[in-house]
């Protein structure tokens, strides 16, 4: 199974490029504030150490907190450049957005790789650890119920592609021999044909559709939790490859192989002739927190 290089699955609730920064009232004077990638508990010894963040912008160590019963993974940044208003006008440039996504997930992906971690959205900020540690009091347990659903765990992501047999759908009105051939007499066996063609590229969606049905209940069967995220559109995929599908899927690292063989086997399987499946993973559990704690859902199909 190839594993994908980009930052992060698309779309994840909790790797957005939506500014979540809670400090609200400060200005650039009041100097740095805490940024949380990921939240934990009973961290190694030195599971910070060698990783880099936003170091580029400013920030410090990668560094832990004690919060408790749990432990944030942090960093001290200037608060001038990622204060709410500083964020919208950065990410805003999609080269920095892409920079600050791999930056956070370079780093939740190391930690949940050594150990368990909830990770939070980009730009999860704080006016300093105090700040931090309460907000991470308030949600003590359901952050420890996440911790619990996530352990030994790890998010796949699988889109399913139908490749377009023939070119944009031509209509009547569009056609440039349509009003010529309607006044040689030809005009209903023309528009017959249109339809036609309509009808048959209306089947091959639906049997798309099915296709991502059988690949989703198929895979549902290995998961442990699993999602159906909003397809990406045209513009990320292409005219040409339409996305029928649009998984998450949090699966046992021991079933990750049972994962991979099923997947192998639908694309071999007949009944899928044509169609693209494409996985990636493992990632962290993005699709199944929320920056609060909570679980994501189990069948959700937004």
């Amino acid at each position: 199974m190839n594993a994908s290089t980009s930052p992060a699955p698309e779309p994840s609730p909790t790797a957005t490029a939506a500014a979540t920064a809670t400090a609200t009232a400060a200005t650039a004077a009041q100097g740095t504030a805490t940024y949380v990638f990921a939240v934990s508990r009973d961290c190694v010894p030195g599971i910070a150490a060698g990783l880099v963040g936003h170091a580029t912008g400013g920030g410090g160590p990668v560094r832990l907190l004690a919060a408790g019963s749990l432990q944030a993974i942090v960093q001290d940044v200037p608060y001038g450049e990622f204060c709410e208003e500083a964020l919208r006008e950065r990410l805003a440039d999609p080269e920095e957005l892409e920079r600050c996504t791999r930056a956070h997930h370079a780093v939740v992906d190391a930690v949940s790789r050594r150990g368990c971690a909830v990770p939070l959205p980009l730009a999860t900020l704080y006016l300093g650890d105090d700040r931090a540690r309460a907000a991470l009091a308030a949600h003590e347990e359901r952050f420890h119920a996440s911790l619990d659903r996530v352990a030994g765990r790890s998010e796949w992501g699988v889109k399913v592609h139908v490749p377009t047999a023939d070119g944009p759908v031509i209509t009547a009105e569009s056609s440039p021999s349509a009003h010529a051939s309607a006044h040689a007499g030809s005009g209903r066996a023309y528009l017959d044909r249109i339809r036609g063609r309509q009808q048959a590229r209306d089947r091959r969606w639906e049997a798309s559709r099915q296709a991502g049905e059988t690949v989703d209940e198929c895979l549902r069967e290995i998961a442990v939790a699993a999602r159906r995220l909003r397809p990406h559109g045209a513009r990320v995929t292409g005219a040409a490859r339409p996305q029928v599908l649009n998984g998450a899927y949090l699966v046992d690292r021991e079933r990750e192989d049972e994962l991979a063989a099923a997947v192998e086997r639908l694309r071999r399987d007949p009944r899928l002739a044509g169609i693209g499946i494409d996985v990636s993973g493992p990632w962290p559990p993005y699709s199944f927190v929320s920056a609060d704690g909570g679980g994501g859902e189990r069948d959700g199909r937004a």
